[in-house]
């Protein structure tokens, strides 16, 4: 059985599977399995520092492109913020739980991206203004990393201040969940984002993008400390290498 399985079980999502479904439907028939791979396979439900590798497969039923069309994040990344939007943040005491409990109930209308429609702050607004509900992807150049932010009111061209209490900001180092930073706005914050005619997406004065004026390509892309609860990086300057604005809709 062993020699006539063994092209199928590499396509198996065995690292998705729960401890439940790995202790009644793997483990009796450890035998057909690589040693090595039920080793890590174990060690993924037994020890909770346990890394998982780059190359663990999603569940099959679930396709990137039926949630999201975006060449900067992944599924798990996905999950992990619409966790923060709908607070139905979960616990993770090891490294693999986040792969085994996505939360995928929306999809994502891509709005804008930045290699594609351009990087003024014009092209933001005339593509964004008016639509509740956005995520904004934001790729660092020379680095792996991506900050963001969540903005459940529209997007304007006022040069006034959005005010809401359920916007939040954040950032994946090395382009993975575990060391995510998620940070709300403060509870007295009058800055939740900013409308500015030459700004692109504003948090606060927490991540800065603007240009000198609306028709330029963004000139300054900043990360501060000011009106959220945490600091998603270092304050200083940064250079953008891509952006993606979404809208967020229930499926």
């Amino acid at each position: 059985m062993k020699n006539t399985l063994q092209h199928c079980l590499p396509w198996i999502r065995f690292f998705s599977l729960s401890s439940k479904e790995f202790l009644q439907k793997v483990h009796p028939y450890k035998r057909l399995l690589n040693h090595q791979v039920y080793e890590d396979l174990l060690n993924s439900h037994v020890d909770p520092d346990t890394e998982p590798a780059d190359n663990i497969l999603l569940p099959r039923s679930i396709k990137i492109e039926r949630i999201i069309d975006s060449e900067i994040v992944n599924l798990v990344l996905v999950s992990a913020v619409l966790r923060w939007i709908d607070k139905t943040v979960i616990i993770i005491n090891g490294k693999f739980d986040h792969l085994r409990e996505l939360y995928l109930p929306y999809k994502f209308e891509l709005l804008l991206r930045g290699s594609r429609d351009g990087f003024t702050p014009k092209k933001f607004h005339q593509l964004c203004n008016g639509i509740p509900n956005t995520v904004t992807f934001i790729k660092v150049k020379g680095s792996e990393e991506i900050i963001g932010g969540y903005n459940p009111i529209t997007w304007e061209t006022s040069d006034n201040k959005g005010k809401t209490k359920d916007s939040f900001i954040f950032s994946f180092k090395n382009k993975n969940i575990k060391d995510a930073i998620f940070s709300n706005v403060r509870d007295t914050a009058e800055f939740a984002v900013c409308y500015c005619r030459a700004d692109g997406p504003f948090f606060g004065r927490d991540i800065i993008i603007r240009a000198s004026n609306e028709s330029t390509n963004y000139d300054t892309s900043y990360c501060g400390w000011v009106h959220y609860e945490k600091m998603i990086r270092a304050e200083g300057k940064f250079q953008i290498e891509d952006y993606e604005v979404f809208q967020v809709i229930k499926r």
